[in-house]
């Protein structure tokens, strides 16, 4: 029997830099959205239900866009990310309007996900090879101890349009060991990738460095060491308005303790994403070609 592996779609960001929801925004030659071309590769690979997570203010747009195309055509549901979805002894005297990050949101999950699942964000492209790589070790290998990430190489992860933030993954043995941010990511005018540690400290990065766009493969035992971090994460955070929850600081946590191992997965294929508003024209242009090679048809409709 196949087994049953979910994609959980991460589209409840604020998309503030790109200024409007581009999780919404019609970027391919006959109208599809960069989740479309998604949903379409993770079908191919083999996955058998999605869910998103989502604001409840993007409900009715949500549905008009997605929800009435898919809706008894494959298992598709939403799940509500909001900024008062915390433990009941959690009070704070400020109203928080950012979403609580990456960890929070898929904590949004645990009552409807109950299989192995690949988390992605909703504005990035990711390419089918990547999907098949996930969609493998979901369906083979994936366990309570043993989670995946599949990475992209640093040198097709940038922008032309400005700097971008990336987690730059250590990787050894085939085996995660830590994702770092590395912020201000660009090539400069010597050729090489530059970009600024935390610290402050500026770093010249390698064009195959493994990079980690949120792409993981998790096993449904994630819920329980969410809820007890993201308790810890309440108790300890400095910023109540803008302090974030996310998954690779979760994750390297994990990884650290020995709770988890993390099997690394590096597509070759392509990415791209939206950051800039700048970035849209691109991104039409990669998707146009590629309906026109025959990689995917014009129209999505499955």
């Amino acid at each position: 029997m196949e087994k049953n592996i979910t994609l959980f779609v991460l589209a409840a960001g604020m998309g503030s830099r790109y200024g409007g929801l581009k999780q919404m925004e019609k970027f391919g030659p006959g109208g599809g959205t960069i989740i479309d071309y998604s949903i379409y590769d993770a079908l191919s690979a083999g996955f058998n239900k999605v869910v998103f997570v989502i604001r409840p203010d993007m409900e009715e747009a949500f549905n008009d866009v997605f929800m009435s195309k898919y809706r008894g055509k494959i298992d598709i549901s939403y799940v509500f990310q909001s900024c008062d979805k915390v433990p009941g002894w959690y009070k704070s005297s400020v109203e928080r309007e950012k979403p609580w990050g990456t960890g929070h949101a898929l904590l949004m999950g645990k009552d409807v996900i109950k299989e192995p699942c690949l988390i992605i964000n909703g504005d990035d492209f990711y390419g089918r090879e990547a999907f098949e790589i996930s969609a493998r070790f979901l369906s083979q290998e994936c366990s309570e101890k043993l989670y995946g990430i599949t990475t992209y190489k640093l040198k097709n992860v940038l922008s032309a349009n400005g700097t971008v933030k990336r987690g730059i993954c250590k990787v050894e043995n085939g085996y995660l060991k830590e994702v770092e941010e590395v912020f201000e990511i660009e090539r400069k005018e010597d050729g090489r990738i530059h970009g600024v540690k935390l610290d402050g400290a500026e770093v010249v990065l390698n064009d195959d460095d493994n990079v980690s766009m949120n792409m993981f493969s998790v096993y449904p035992n994630v819920f329980s060491h969410l809820e007890k971090r993201f308790g810890e994460f309440l108790k300890s955070m400095k910023d109540p308005l803008k302090d974030e929850f996310l998954l690779p600081e979760i994750f390297n946590e994990m990884i650290s303790k020995g709770e988890m191992s993390f099997k690394a997965m590096q597509s070759d294929g392509e990415w791209f994403g939206v950051t800039y508003r700048e970035d849209a024209d691109y991104v039409r242009r990669r998707l146009k070609k590629l309906s026109d090679m025959g990689v995917y048809p014009v129209d999505l409709a499955i």
